[in-house]
């Protein structure tokens, strides 16, 4: 399972102070002179930490060391405690432009690498003999480093049996499959060779901001021009999803309407070879390149021309071609919010839901460009006319995005009132804090009829602000997973100067209208529903330095509530919530969808931390269905499982999600709730407090 969890929250791009060293007209190259000015102007916002001091200095340390080996997989412990004294006084190093200490760590890191592959190549020579026996304890949290070369050597003795087992799971040789690994070894030794110094600055500088909490971050330049991507919802390009495979750069996806998919030439899984620039600029190899070092060959400026050289492997000989395609601007669709209407029959009444899926709050500041707030109120104005008869905001999926975006889009479903309130430092005391309210003031209640609200614990961060906020102003029933991820922190991006990227620091923490932190518990589901990733390992707790919660008090708005005329609307009452429930509760137990998630939930139980290699291969041969023939998942015209489906294939998919089809069956039943006789709207005039406890039974 692959989960793509966006955690940033932005609030505004500010222009950087301009330091003394970095006024220089060119775009300047990261060194050694420019990490202290930058670790203090984190300092100068963050919303627990004022100075350097030991205490964050070990935990960047700490991080550090991370980047480098968070998997375990080549420091030994010693080199751990080495690099830890190494680095001891890393603040006063950096702050005398000294990153010597850094230099060390990472020819140490190389050393070990390069041990690894050694050994690599000798465990897998003529003697080697596969034992489906051996057992590995994959995740590293649950594992100690290895305390010497003899434990080390013992420990990917059975990491290189379980990859053996992986492959020999596909079918693939032994033979192949030792080569395969060997060359495995031999690109991650090429990798860390090739990192550079301005990515090593780059990765002790994100140490430093996730030292201060999980959600503090650098961002390269790379790293934010990915950033600016997300948020805009577009880029300039061939229009093709790309990875990294075995050292090739390999087309994932062809984005529809881009120029790759327009040329009818290119397919999936074709392997970019070379990339050369305009109508005759020489080719450029990238076979072994970096994956963010290919893609930035391939995009440019709307207009001009690429040429790529293409591998495609066939049945009979591989093909090799050239495509020359115009980069055009494209439209990443699929991250923009999207309405499906589907029909239920509850009681014998007819009911359209609105399926509201709202991937993300992007937003874009420049003149027209989009946002989820304005896009969401076309389409509930689409909805409207369309007559639907209940609406899913679907979040499950959405790991935040804008702040503003998040306030219009609550907004959206009452009338006037307070959304979120954030927190921030006001001087460099950090006993004095300052709370900022953040509130709707467009009158127009968008969306008044019953709504559900779809979370699982990917849901974080602004997404929460607008299922809290909801469910505080008991507008919404909260339908999905136990609870949302539990991010209730702020950041901002603030760009530094010409080539040296942004920083984004956690400014504050918000809470929703009901004076809830939503930082570690999350948002909880009125209506929770079997998910597999309602797992401990799944949520803000689990992070490093994750910041604590906190309590204020309630600002709900009288405004907010609309008891009559257009736009009113129904506090829901804990009796309505309870018959949806038990509704909810007679289907999820006899559903399909739901079966296979508590069986899957029940496989990972017992599973348990140590896998037996063998049973990888025992598990495929229980899978394989002996009437299909075997393919070649990377022939032309020969796809397998794993490769990217179209965007009518993917949306048929999420349409026969379990928590979806629910959602909408919640939706359903709330809406011929909300049509009975025995429901009246609340009385006008009626308060928040009064709103909150009135039942709309009586």
């Amino acid at each position: 399972m692959r989960i793509f969890i966006y955690l940033a929250l932005l609030i505004n791009f500010a222009a950087a102070p301009a330091y003394a060293q970095f006024q220089r007209p060119q775009a300047l190259e990261l060194s050694c002179v420019h990490l202290y000015p930058i670790q203090m102007k984190y300092l100068e916002k963050h919303v627990n930490f004022s100075k350097l001091n030991p205490n964050l200095e070990n935990r960047t340390v700490e991080q550090f060391i991370k980047r480098l080996d968070g998997s375990k997989l080549y420091l030994l412990d010693k080199d751990v405690k080495d690099l830890t004294k190494l680095m001891g006084k890393v603040f006063d190093n950096t702050k005398g432009k000294d990153c010597s200490a850094l230099d060390k760590a990472n020819e140490m890191f190389i050393k070990r690498v390069e041990e690894r592959v050694a050994y690599a190549k000798k465990f897998l020579g003529p003697k080697f003999k596969y034992d489906p026996k051996a057992q590995i304890q994959r995740d590293p949290q649950d594992r100690p480093r290895p305390k010497s070369m003899a434990e080390a050597n013992k420990f990917h003795e059975n990491y290189m049996q379980y990859q053996v087992a992986s492959y020999l799971a596909t079918d693939m040789k032994l033979e192949e499959a030792k080569q395969q690994i060997v060359r495995n070894y031999e690109r991650a030794l090429k990798r860390v060779q090739e990192f550079k110094k301005e990515d090593l600055l780059a990765s002790y500088l994100d140490s430093f901001a996730r030292a201060l909490d999980p959600h503090s971050s650098y961002l390269s330049d790379d790293a934010l021009q990915d950033f600016e991507i997300q948020m805009r919802l577009s880029l300039e390009g061939i229009g093709a999803t790309l990875s990294s495979q075995d050292g090739f750069t390999v087309i994932e996806q062809l984005i529809p309407g881009g120029a790759a998919a327009g040329s009818g030439k290119l397919k999936n899984k074709d392997r970019i070879i070379a990339v050369g620039q305009g109508k005759d600029g020489a080719f450029t190899n990238v076979i072994e390149m970096e994956l963010r070092d290919v893609v930035k060959l391939i995009r440019g400026p709307k207009g001009s021309e690429v040429r790529l050289k293409i591998l495609r492997k066939s049945t009979k000989d591989p093909q090799r071609f050239e495509v020359t395609l115009v980069r055009d601007k494209i439209k990443l669709e699929d991250d923009a919010a999207a309405i499906t209407y589907m029909d239920r029959e509850v009681n014998g009444q007819k009911v359209k839901v609105g399926l509201l899926n709202l991937p993300s709050f992007y937003a874009d500041n420049r003149k027209n460009g989009p946002s989820a707030s304005t896009d969401m109120k076309k389409l509930l104005a689409d909805a409207v006319k369309n007559k639907a008869d209940a609406i899913v905001l679907d979040l499950s999926q959405n790991g935040g995005g804008s702040l503003r975006d998040a306030v219009d889009i609550a907004g959206l479903f009452f009338g006037t009132g307070n959304v979120v309130k954030q927190s921030q430092r006001v001087t460099s005391e950090l006993e004095q804090v300052n709370y900022e309210t953040l509130r709707d003031t467009d009158a127009t209640v968008d969306w008044a009829g019953p709504l559900v609200v779809l979370i699982s614990r990917v849901s974080a961060s602004a997404s929460e602000i607008v299922s809290g906020t909801l469910q505080d102003y008991k507008r919404a029933v909260v339908v999905g997973g136990d609870h949302t991820f539990g991010k209730g922190t702020v950041q901002s991006v603030e760009y530094l100067p010409p080539g040296l990227g942004a920083i984004k620091t956690t400014v504050g923490m918000f809470f929703t209208a009901g004076g809830e932190s939503t930082q570690h518990r999350g948002v909880n589901s009125d209506l929770a529903l079997p998910s597999t990733y309602s797992v401990d390992e799944v949520g803000e707790k689990t992070l490093d330095y994750s910041l604590p919660p906190k309590k204020i008090q309630e600002f709900l708005s009288p405004a907010a509530y609309v008891s009559e005329g257009k736009g009113a609307w129904l506090p829901l009452s804990k009796d309505v919530i309870k018959r949806l429930k038990d509704k909810s509760a007679a289907r999820v137990a006899t559903a399909d969808g739901f079966k296979k998630i508590r069986e899957d939930i029940e496989k990972n139980k017992k599973r348990g931390k140590m896998i037996i290699v063998g049973d990888l291969v025992k598990d495929q041969e229980a899978n394989k269905d002996p009437s299909k023939k075997k393919k070649d998942p990377e022939a032309e015209g020969e796809e397998d499982e794993t490769a990217n489906l179209s965007r009518e294939e993917r949306k048929k998919k999420y349409l026969e999600r379990a928590d979806v089809l629910e959602a909408v069956n919640v939706a359903a039943d709330l809406a011929v709730e909300l049509k009975s006789p025995t429901i009246k709207v609340g009385v006008k005039g009626t308060s928040p407090q009064e709103a909150k406890a009135q039942s709309v039974d009586n």
